[in-house]
């Protein structure tokens, strides 16, 4: 930021801080309500802090220094404003763990490997793409191995009372954040930002009709070279390869509206009807697509619906249905499986169509699924699997190609029985696999014309051998499709 608008800034703030009070740090008349609705939602998407060392930027009053302090063994809380810093100290300095510290982010400078987690509170939108460049690798720096960070931002607009609005501020989508936070990633050296969880906060939806207020969880991880065939991030492969935008919409128009995984509407009636559904019910699905399954789920059963994805453009497209849609009960969220965490016994289903093939570790992931499930959850998967080994040369390459991890069903379903679960269905259903892609096959030739008012030849041809080599390999007994019905036990032990 040029001098002349950080004078700017501090002028504004300086006006806006003079009593210290909630809604100038706000920006919000409605400040005190929102803050009541909003800290206990922001406070559950975090990580455990027991016993840790956390920088908080941006730490204002301290409306979450004192909750920070009350788990972690020393917070440094850090804010432009000494007038903010005052009152922080002022409410929460007795508890013994806290530096206040007043300082420009920009100029900052932590010893490296100092904390285990980083919390920012609307901060990255005062700064210029080159400043937040610069802070997110100071940040990498300043994290120990492992260590998380987490952060909250205004998207597209400003949240609070008009006339409190600050200028200049730099306003950026989730997708401009998202790839700014992949581009330090990509660049950097062993270690980098993998994202675990990424959502709109629902206090502004619910109380603002806002969903532009958007957080990130983010860990700091080792990185490997080539391991996502030249991105540097998995969700960079996903969002470039397979699941473009363009990809996922040229799915859905074969999959029907806001479907991506086999047998669309059709598929997904059959499969949830299994699950016995009652309303009030919470549950999640992973690697949800563009949520067609989930808008079902809650308007035919009643239930509540956490949909994640690792993919932002599936995400995106998702919210954007929501809007028409208008379910409350669903809620999404870009989440990474494999690291996203929840307190124990939070869902009665954990559902996923098409997806856990492209995880590693299949066990620990269902560890997971078992944790977050209640004595009696249900879990319900479907999923691309493989025949016996060796497979022909072509599958091979195939599976390759697509990063997949892939598994016989009879394996995947004593994964599940390793992991706790009981009444496990283990059902190779490739048969009702091949029917279905028959199917699409034909309509999609039925629908050429209209199909190629949206799309290109090339996409066209790209579904129709897609699916024909998806035949080929079933035929030869490489590839299969599994369905997976397992029961978390009513006395398993929290």
């Amino acid at each position: 930021m040029a001098d002349e608008a950080r004078q700017t800034m501090t002028k504004f703030w300086e006006e806006h801080s003079r009593d210290a009070t909630l809604e100038e740090m706000m920006l919000d008349s409605s400040a005190k309500l929102l803050s009541k609705e909003e800290k206990p939602e922001i406070i559950s998407l975090l990580p455990s802090l027991d016993g840790l060392s956390v920088l908080e930027l941006g730490a204002g009053i301290g409306r979450y220094t004192g909750h920070l302090s009350k788990l972690a063994s020393h917070v440094t809380a850090v804010d432009f404003m000494q007038k903010f810093i005052d009152k922080n100290r002022e409410d929460n300095g007795y508890r013994g763990n806290i530096t206040f510290l007043q300082a420009d982010v920009t100029q900052l400078e932590q010893p490296s490997e100092s904390f285990d987690f980083v919390f920012s509170n609307w901060l990255f939108m005062y700064l210029t793409d080159e400043e937040l460049v610069t802070l997110i690798q100071k940040m990498m720096s300043w994290l120990k191995p492992g260590g998380y960070l987490f952060f909250r931002e205004s998207c597209f607009y400003q949240s609070g009372d008009s006339e409190r609005t600050f200028n200049p501020t730099f306003y950026r989508t989730p997708a401009q954040y998202n790839h700014l936070i992949t581009s330090v990633t990509s660049t950097s050296g062993n270690n980098g930002f993998e994202i675990v969880m990424s959502k709109s906060v629902q206090t502004y939806i619910k109380i603002k009709k806002n969903q532009n207020q958007v957080c990130w969880l983010l860990q700091m991880v080792p990185r490997v070279p080539d391991a996502h065939q030249g991105y540097g991030t998995f969700q960079q492969f996903l969002d470039n390869q397979q699941y473009s935008r363009r990809g996922i919409l040229r799915y859905e128009k074969i999959f029907g509206e806001g479907f991506v995984s086999t047998g669309g509407l059709e598929t997904t009636k059959e499969f949830i009807s299994m699950l016995n559904l009652l309303p009030g019910q919470r549950v999640i699905d992973v690697g949800c697509g563009i949520g067609g399954g989930d808008f079902y789920m809650a308007k035919m059963y009643g239930v509540e619906v956490l949909g994640m994805d690792l993919s932002s453009n599936m995400v995106e497209i998702a919210m954007e249905r929501a809007i028409k849609e208008k379910t409350p009960l669903v809620q999404f969220e870009i989440g990474d499986a494999t690291r996203r965490i929840f307190p124990e016994a939070s869902f009665d289903v954990v559902y996923s169509r098409d997806t856990i093939l492209h995880i590693n570790d299949k066990g620990a992931l269902f560890k997971r699924f078992f944790s977050w499930l209640k004595p009696g959850g249900k879990l319900l998967i479907t999923d691309y699997c493989c025949g016996e080994r060796p497979w022909s040369p072509l599958f091979q390459e195939y599976v390759k190609q697509r990063g997949y991890i892939l598994y016989t069903p009879k394996e995947y379903g004593q994964f599940l029985e390793q992991v706790g679960f009981v009444n496990v269905q283990a059902q190779d259903r490739t048969e009702q696999f091949v029917q279905v892609l028959n199917t699409e096959l034909k309509r999609t030739h039925e629908i050429k014309e209209e199909f190629l008012q949206g799309f290109s030849e090339e996409d066209y041809n790209y579904i129709i051998d897609g699916w024909k080599e998806k035949l080929h390999r079933c035929s030869l007994g490489d590839q299969r499709w599994g369905l997976f019905y397992a029961e978390k036990p009513l006395d398993a032990i929290l």
